[in-house]
């Protein structure tokens, strides 16, 4: 019996043609136009147009400005199963309750699918010729299997973040925003910054709340708490 996941074999055949010249943005959004470049699944069926034409699926990964959260944050969120909570526990324990740690939010938008002459290996080099004339260093070129094209863009995601989370971590380290603030519980300077924001936003008429509900995700409603019942007064 084949326990082997047909995922996994693509994955393996996955492979990144053109990477992208720049990290993750650490304080900006950042959005990287992707080519995935397949056989067609259709010459499994009709073999005569097998290495004649390629599939290029092009889109956009939009990648939001990486924010910190921790143990605490995390186990405050919701739609998580037992065991995801269970982990954030250990997590909790082992590195403490307000270890910051990156988190990376990324949207797909697909745009069009074109069909190419040439195989796929010689056809992700001509679109990757084409960026680098183009200066296009925010894109990535990927050869895939056809009927597992999302699992070779993930992967990519996946490889870009790891790539980038060690640039990001430096640079908020640089600018403080990982240091714990004891004032404020321990939690690390940019939840303290992010807080203070939604303390003016409310003062202009925003949502208490949501402010009261970032609080708790945090864990320092009681560092906050008469500074909060007092916009009420």
């Amino acid at each position: 019996m084949n326990t082997y996941p047909d995922w996994l074999r693509a994955v393996e055949q996955t492979y990144v043609v053109k990477f992208p010249l720049q990290h993750l943005a650490t304080f900006g959004v950042t959005n990287i136009d992707y080519f995935v470049v397949t056989e067609p699944i259709y010459t499994a069926i009709d073999s005569a147009k097998k290495n004649l034409e390629t599939v290029v699926r092009k889109g956009r990964v939009i990648a939001e400005q990486p924010s910190l959260i921790t143990p605490t944050y995390a186990l405050n969120l919701k739609g998580f199963s037992d065991d995801a909570y269970e982990y954030m526990r250990h997590v909790s324990q082992s590195y403490g309750a307000n270890s910051p740690g990156i988190l990376y939010q990324y949207r797909n938008e697909a745009e069009n699918l074109e069909i190419l002459s040439g195989i796929p290996a010689e056809v992700g080099n001509r679109i990757s010729t084409d960026l680098k004339e183009k200066k296009n260093d925010l894109s990535v070129v990927i050869v895939g299997v056809d009927e597992f094209w999302d699992v070779a863009l993930m992967k990519f995601i996946y490889e870009f973040t790891a790539s980038s989370a060690s640039y990001n971590a430096k640079e908020m380290r640089t600018r403080g925003l990982m240091e714990p603030k004891s004032s404020a519980g321990g939690i690390p300077q940019a939840a303290v910054n992010q807080i203070e924001e939604m303390f003016k936003s409310v003062k202009m008429g925003g949502s208490p709340e949501m402010l009261k509900t970032e609080l708790d995700k945090w864990g320092v409603f009681e560092f906050y708490q008469d500074r909060f019942l007092n916009l009420f007064r």
